[in-house]
């Protein structure tokens, strides 16, 4: 079955930026970019800082007392229009979307990390259990994969399958930092999805750093 992992950027102005989202995705990430959010959703509050992430169905957004940048991921059936929400001083933007074949039968979860590279910092080439849309935050960073180098500045996206085999190199100039959603393999709950394609490359040290603000089941759609 084809499903569509599609990532938003949406935008609030500072005190007065508003947005209404149905619940129309089988999942739907929210990562906060800059400022602050309140969010409400099924009876329950909260409020979202910078570099943290909340995943969940329908929800309302305001935004706090500074302008909010807000990355939204979206798992969807390919079938289901995108839509730019427009809201009170607030606007979202598709910035990339992206076929995914899942089994609707099989088990999957949801995962939300951030990763960070030292200057200099390399992803040694490595594969993963499943898909996902990552977005630079900060830094510069050059991603090889199928024969193509593409080399990405803050706030550029980039769709990786999982299985087919990448490289990655962080600029050298400052640190660099992204945040991805990927959808995996439910038994991958609690474990990494990495797997390094060079059997030398396995006890070499990894300059990267993980931190994981969504790992959670996911159900698909099965119609």
């Amino acid at each position: 079955m084809t499903f569509e992992l599609r990532l938003y950027r949406d935008e609030l102005e500072a005190r007065a930026g508003v947005l209404d989202l149905a619940a129309a995705a089988a999942a739907r990430v929210l990562y906060v970019v800059d400022g602050a959010l309140r969010i409400r959703s099924g009876g329950s509050a909260a409020c979202l800082s910078a570099n943290s992430a909340w995943h969940g169905g329908a929800v309302h957004l305001s935004a706090g007392h500074a302008a909010t940048v807000v990355l939204r991921w979206e798992l969807v059936r390919s079938a289901a229009e995108p839509a730019n929400v427009q809201g009170p001083a607030a606007a979202s933007t598709l910035v990339l979307r992206a076929p995914l074949a899942l089994d609707a039968a099989q088990p999957w979860l949801v995962r939300c990390d951030r990763v960070d590279f030292p200057p200099r910092g390399e992803a040694l080439t490595h594969t993963h259990r499943g898909p996902g849309i990552r977005c630079l935050l900060h830094g510069g960073i050059r991603i090889e994969t199928g024969g193509t180098a593409h080399a990405y500045q803050p706030l550029g996206a980039w769709f990786e399958t999982g299985p087919d085999p990448v490289y990655a190199a962080a600029a050298p100039h400052g640190p660099t930092a992204f945040v991805r959603v990927m959808i995996l393999p439910r038994e991958l709950l609690g474990k990494s999805s990495i797997r390094y394609v060079k059997a030398e490359d396995l006890d070499k040290p990894k300059s990267q750093s993980y931190q994981i603000f969504v790992d959670e089941p996911v159900e698909l759609p099965r119609i």
